[in-house]
């Protein structure tokens, strides 16, 4: 097997385009890795991160160290790159939202490419405007650990607001260009792959504190939960439960057209990540709220890691893969597909009895989708007071790390089998098997 592997690296480097590719890729993560460590110009980074190490022993620890995640470090050292490609995430993820709800956006992901030229157009100037938004949310923030002058006064308040917010929202889009050039020019989906590259900078760490912290058996019995996690999340992001449908034989003019089978694809984990992200923003909202306001309160139901906060997160996760569920996939447009272009499932009537069908297989996909995201979301939870160490293992972190992943090694392979390469996935282990 690691003879395999060793050929097929070798085998990327005699294709001039894949090459070109990976190198481009790599060096784009290494720029993006070097703004992580440049702070925004005129904070005092000692006393930043001291105040942010009082709050990530609090209750809303849990946020800020979800958000320090995605951002590769960029929190902690408050670096240009701060917001990382959040704004943009969160400007795609209320415009498809929007689009399940409004007509005309709806009518415009149909347009095909021009209709999605002009609905990625919108998206950038959502994400502009959010950067703004949250460029100015940090600096207001981060306003009591200004760095002094040469008289030894901190700099202006309004200074630092007008610089703080401009370098911030100028290393978001530079971060969001750097994810499209990767896009084009590299390998992979970029914004997926900036964030894997944030996720992935923390393991070592991981690593570290858990071979200084933990005992030679509680450090194998981590590498197996690592391990086991990895081939999970593997295996329910591949999984999909295939509703077949049969298309009966028409004839139009002098051809026979139709008479072909196909199926439905209902993916297990159809809405991603998403669901632990919407339901980790809402169950820290309390504790953040309390922290970053003068409005104090008793936030100890919402102390992380508590049952009461995990009995929560798990509820919201539920809820927000049933609602994303619902907003990709509708099963009376579907059904109403399949009767317009002459088609049926076997043994089920055309109409609603289709719709209801479709419905049922969806419920029951993602119920099963629904338990695996809770479990894998709040066994981080469960490693770190079991064993007294901030490890993140699990979780959010997990399956983009796995999936993103997955999609390089599978853009890698078809340019290799392309020319006649072995690739990394040999056929009926990972590729080709449901």
């Amino acid at each position: 097997m690691a003879n395999n592997m060793g050929n097929a690296i070798k085998n990327i480097f005699k294709i001039p385009e894949l090459r070109d590719r990976v190198i481009f890729t790599i060096l784009a993560l290494i720029a993006f890795r070097i703004g992580i460590f440049i702070p925004i110009p005129g904070i005092n980074i000692e006393s930043w991160k001291g105040a942010l190490s009082g709050l990530q022993s609090g209750a809303a620890g849990g946020f800020i160290n979800f958000f320090d995640v995605f951002a590769g470090g960029a929190l902690s050292n408050f670096s240009i790159f701060v917001l990382s490609v959040n704004p943009y995430i969160n400007a795609s993820i209320i415009l498809q939202l929007l689009g399940s709800i409004i007509p005309s956006l709806k009518e415009m992901l149909k347009e095909g490419e021009q209709g999605r030229k002009k609905f990625g157009f919108y998206t950038r100037v959502l994400t502009v405007v959010l950067a703004v938004l949250q460029g100015l949310m940090m600096a207001f923030t981060s306003m009591n650990y200004r760095a002094v002058n040469s008289s030894g006064e901190p700099i202006s308040a309004f200074a630092y607001i007008i610089l703080a917010t401009t370098s911030i929202v100028a290393g978001s889009m530079f971060v969001l260009w750097i994810g499209e050039m990767i896009t084009e020019k590299g390998i992979g989906n970029g914004i997926s792959v900036l964030i894997f590259a944030g996720i992935v900078s923390r393991y070592p760490s991981y690593a570290a504190q858990a071979l200084v912290a933990l005992t030679p058996f509680e450090w194998i019995l981590l590498l197996v939960i690592a391990v086991v996690i990895v081939i999970t999340s593997i295996a329910v992001q591949q999984a999909e439960r295939r509703i077949k449908v049969q298309y009966a034989k028409r004839v139009v003019g002098n051809k026979v057209m139709g008479g072909s089978t196909t199926y439905i694809p209902i993916k297990v984990n159809g809405g991603g990540v998403i669901p632990i992200i919407f339901a980790s923003v809402i169950v820290s909202l309390p504790s953040m709220i309390s922290s970053f306001t003068p409005w104090q309160w008793d936030d100890s139901f919402f102390k992380l890691g508590g049952a009461f906060y995990l009995i929560v997160y798990a509820i919201l996760i539920i809820f927000f893969t049933y609602f994303y569920s619902s907003v990709v996939m509708d099963p009376k447009e579907v059904s109403d597909n399949i009767k317009n272009y002459g088609g049926f499932i076997p043994g089920i009537r055309p109409g609603d009895p289709t719709s209801k069908f479709i419905t049922t297989s969806m419920n029951r996909v993602t119920f099963i989708g629904a338990i695996f995201l809770v479990l894998i979301s709040l066994l981080p939870y469960v490693i770190r007071s079991s064993s007294g160490v901030e490890i993140w293992i699990g979780g959010t972190s997990a399956l983009i790390a796995v999936g993103v992943a997955l999609d390089m090694l599978q853009q890698i392979e078809s340019h290799m089998i392309a020319r006649q390469y072995e690739g990394f996935m040999k056929k009926g282990k990972l590729r080709g098997r449901r």
